[in-house]
């Protein structure tokens, strides 16, 4: 052909096409390019079956950019070249390291170079032995470089829940930002910096996690070294089920199903262990309530009832027939009992109005039904998952059912990926929108009639987004201009101000809560004396992974118009809350700042204060306090101290209360007199009990006689855990047991700033 070029190579000839199909990264058509001669290489290498020129910085299937020069050949005995960039020309005499002095001498330098700025082994190698870099020094033996720096000088990134990052580890050949942008044109990956501070940088140089980036894994594959490496996770099934059976599913069975089939099929091969196919037989359990939860579930065929096993019910401490009143040793003790009681028994004051129990689901549970069905396609689990908190429900196998069970890298990049999130957010908006709407409770009475709701879903379910946040992120500041309005699906957001001493937590709002919508009606008569318009008043961020669906601005405004029933709650609900923020903000005003403050004590509504001049250390309130509350104590007499008071530990009924993050049924609310309250759909896990900083919840144990979750239809006595916390005796008289059994009048309930103003005046109580 009058096209080929013909050269030799280490003395061998070899004839090839002067140009090659490629294409242009940046246009994406196909182009023509020159033939390099490390593509002469190659074709050498299909007679021979040896390649003699080394490459880092290169591959077949990205563009060339010859920043390592270890593909070095001399070409005519006269110039050094890089074999990956040089263009072929007729009879082009090459030599390569296997023939050449010079050119072995080179790449040894430049190998030695490279290794004194690598740790060794590195992560790669340590994993794999396949370590291009460290494969090269070893092909060439390269001697320890006399240049050698400490293993590592820069922080490890260990933000992406599927990548690991050690910056010490790379030899900046670009082949990730060239995979990153030019391969899957997702324009994360750059350089940065300049000399020995240069970098590859993710965005705007921010944590992989934090970053844009879609997790699909070409930049892990293509890196030649331990920067960019794979966290491999074989999973650890939280499926309870007995004799459930099990099986590997390979990348190959991965990409047939719609939700993998735009994974990086090199990463679905190197997480096959991450994704354990599960068949259950009907009536087998798959998860249980409040027990610690790492997974997610994947319905592939079948049907799964999730439901609520721990009775509907709350702690209540009241006077029975056999109570007694017992002097004691110093003064009056009262004895109750406390038991577990429905709401019908005993509607709590102050409790939520019962429609739905959130659940880690894409449906809620009915509070007078708490079961439903989820089908072929659903996914359950995602919060438990991402955040290791402890399953929400029982689920159970409706009929035969088959399960992937995944862990939190694969959920993590199926969230990213653009195609993948794509179909669970048609998956949302075909299947679960309609009962997520039912139960937030702002849209609950929105409507006067069945007919009426269904519009308006049928409005939203085009219209909404779901955007993920991960921990720590900001949704948006205070003072930006209010755009959106957000319902909680996922996780737990965080709402602060800035004030005199720095970020105040105002609350923390999970599943079915909602946000934004002060700053979309601060224009309005109402609220306009007390916000600035069109401007966000708080600042919220992601606390854990969270979801969000948000609605636009203008649809919630037209929705607003639309609905003056659902324009009046909203707009009490934004004054009470810019009252209530305000109110604080003046307390707070001239606060000398210090220990006081940073022991979240400006917070407490409720403390328990012990004046030490008068406490003789009979710990009569502590008794009193078990006495009242079926012998388990709510509070312990130590604590912090400040002059000579001591704050006991016993629920502050805080005002940015932290027992609430994490709760997987939202079970912990206020009552309307801002106490704490624990709710009758509390699972009893623990969780706001680990939660508490100040160590102040406490699980009560109770024999209760519920289904068998194999045997339904059959009785079995259960220990159930429900979550306690002073409740200042409000279910007996009203006054705390505790203030009302102290026979030297030491213990007083007080707030933060009464507290405060007794130490600051030295006053007595």
């Amino acid at each position: 052909m009058s096209n080929l070029i013909t050269l030799t190579i280490d003395g061998q000839e070899i004839s090839v096409p002067a140009t090659k199909t490629s294409y242009d990264p940046l246009g994406k058509k196909k182009v023509e390019i020159p033939t390099t001669i490390y593509d002469a290489a190659l074709e050498l290498e299909k007679k021979t079956g040896k390649n003699p020129i080394p490459i880092l910085c290169h591959r077949e299937h990205i563009r060339p950019v010859a920043v390592c020069r270890v593909c070095m050949v001399d070409v005519g005995g006269w110039t050094l070249a890089p074999a990956c960039y040089r263009p072929v020309e007729p009879n082009m005499k090459v030599q390569t390291a296997a023939t050449s002095k010079r050119v072995e001498t080179s790449v040894k330098i430049l190998t030695q170079l490279l290794m004194a700025d690598h740790p060794s082994p590195c992560e790669k190698q340590q994993k794999h032995g396949d370590c291009e870099l460290e494969k090269l020094a070893k092909d060439f033996n390269v001697p320890p470089s006399p240049f050698a720096k400490p293993a590592q000088v820069k922080p490890l990134d260990d933000s992406s829940l599927v990548i690991a990052v050690d910056h010490n580890a790379c030899i900046l050949c670009d082949r990730c930002v060239r995979a990153c942008n030019e391969i899957r044109d997702n324009q994360v990956i750059g350089r940065m910096g300049k000399g020995y501070k240069a970098q590859i940088a993710f965005d705007l140089n921010n944590p992989m996690g934090d970053s844009s980036c879609v997790a699909c894994g070409e930049c892990m594959v293509s890196c030649p070294t331990g920067a960019l490496t794979n966290k491999s996770v074989a999973i650890k099934s939280d499926a309870s089920g007995d004799g459930a059976k099990s099986e590997r599913i390979t990348a190959d069975e991965l990409k047939k199903l719609p939700l993998f089939e735009e994974l990086s099929r090199p990463f679905l091969s190197f997480n096959e262990g991450s994704v354990v196919r599960r068949r259950f037989k009907k009536g087998q359990v798959i998860c249980v309530e409040g027990k610690p939860g790492s997974t997610a579930f994947f319905i592939e065929s079948g049907k799964v009832k999730i439901f609520l096993q721990a009775p509907l019910k709350h702690v209540k401490s009241k006077k029975g027939k056999d109570d007694q009143v017992d002097w004691g040793i110093f003064g009056l003790i009262r004895k109750f009992t406390t038991g577990l009681v429905d709401r019908a028994a005993d509607h709590q004051d102050g409790a939520a109005a019962p429609r739905f129990i959130p659940v880690d689901a894409p449906v809620s549970l009915r509070f007078d039904n708490p079961v439903a069905t989820l089908e072929a396609g659903d996914i359950f689990g995602e919060m438990s998952c991402m955040n290791n908190y402890p399953r929400s429900a029982t689920v159970a196998a409706e009929e035969d059912c088959v399960c992937l069970e995944m862990h939190r890298n694969v959920l993590y990049i199926l969230q990213r990926n653009k195609k993948s999130r794509a179909w669970l957010d048609e998956r949302y908006r075909s299947r679960s929108i309609e009962n997520h709407l039912r139960s937030v409770g702002l849209f609950a009475t929105l409507f006067s009639d069945e007919a009426q709701f269904q519009h308006f879903v049928e409005q939203m379910r085009s219209r909404v987004i779901l955007k993920q946040y991960t921990p720590g992120e900001p949704i948006f500041h205070q003072g930006d201009p209010a755009d959106n309005f957000y319902l909680v699906r996922v996780g737990f957001v965080k709402v602060s101000q800035d004030r005199p001493g720095g970020e105040q937590v105002l609350k923390y709002i999970g599943p079915g809560g909602h946000f934004g919508e002060i700053g979309l009606l601060s224009h309005l008569p109402e609220l306009r004396e007390l916000a600035p318009p069109g401007v966000r008043t708080a600042s919220c961020s992601a606390l854990d992974h969270v979801e969000l669906v948000q609605i636009s601005g203008a649809d919630f405004l037209q929705l607003a118009e639309q609905a003056p029933q659902f324009r009046e709650r909203l707009v009490k609900i934004g004054v009470d809350t810019l009252k209530s923020n305000e109110d604080q903000r003046k307390k707070l005003d001239g606060v000398p700042l210090g220990n006081f403050l940073q022991q979240g004590l400006m917070n407490a509504q409720s403390l328990l204060v012990l004046d030490l001049e008068k406490c003789t250390r009979c710990d009569e309130c502590t008794k009193a306090c078990a006495d009242s509350h079926g012998d388990i104590t709510r509070l312990i007499r130590e604590g912090l101290r400040f002059d000579k008071f001591l704050v006991a530990s016993s629920c502050r009924s805080c005002l940015d209360p932290y027992c609430m993050v994490g709760c997987p049924v939202d079970s912990i609310h206020r009552r309307d007199s801002r106490e704490m309250i624990i709710e009758d759909w509390c699972i009893g896990c623990g969780n706001c009990a680990n939660n508490c900083p100040y160590g102040n919840i406490n699980m009560h144990g109770f024999d209760e006689l519920m289904p068998d979750p194999e045997n339904p239809s059959q009785k079995k006595a259960y220990v159930q855990q429900k979550a306690t916390m002073c409740d200042l005796c409000s279910d007996l008289d009203g006054q705390p047991s505790c203030v009302y059994a102290c026979p030297h009048d030491a213990a007083h309930r007080m707030s933060g700033e009464e507290m405060l103003n007794l130490v600051q005046k030295g006053s007595k109580t």
